[in-house]
């Protein structure tokens, strides 16, 4: 995966490996995407691919989210999972967002989101095309720092000690 992948200081040995990382942001479902308006932050949960290294996400271009993206592409994402302490999962990927493809997307032909679209309308929808909806588009974000946790390893930690 090639990322730099934060090392927490404590409990450096919680942090998911690049294979996990991969298994686990290819499979959950829910993300909450954090940006900056002229009011300050907004939080704001949206539906993701990864792929290729990149979180993809597809966003209502009449949105706060959208708004505050194109005045400021820096983004703070969070994924996670678990109810109970011990099974605590997550990461957190910080960087820019960039639009990619036609604003809104109405399904013009573009090679790069090809892959992504598909693996998008195989997860939520079970089928193997998108529905475009003139309302939506897609945003790209290439992490520029990702930190990442998985409690599930503390009990190992601890029984090690």
């Amino acid at each position: 995966m090639g990322f730099n992948v934060k090392q927490q200081k404590r409990r450096r040995k919680i942090a998911m490996s690049d294979a996990e990382l991969d298994d686990f942001l290819g499979n959950e479902w829910t993300c909450r995407v954090a940006t900056t308006g002229a009011n300050g932050p907004h939080i704001s949960p949206l539906w993701f691919v990864w792929h290729v290294d990149a979180l993809w996400l597809t966003s209502i271009v009449k949105s706060q989210r959208w708004t505050d993206i194109q005045r400021d592409p820096r983004i703070s994402v969070s994924v996670d999972t678990g109810t109970v302490y011990q099974e605590l999962r997550g990461a957190e990927l910080i960087g820019r967002a960039r639009a990619v493809g036609e604003v809104p997307r109405a399904g013009e032909p573009n090679p790069e989101l090809d892959e992504v679209e598909l693996i998008f309308a195989r997860k939520y929808y079970d089928r193997a095309q998108m529905n475009h909806d003139k309302r939506h588009a897609w945003l790209c974000l290439l992490p520029e720092k990702i930190v990442s946790w998985d409690f599930r390893k503390i009990a190992a930690l601890e029984a090690g000690s």
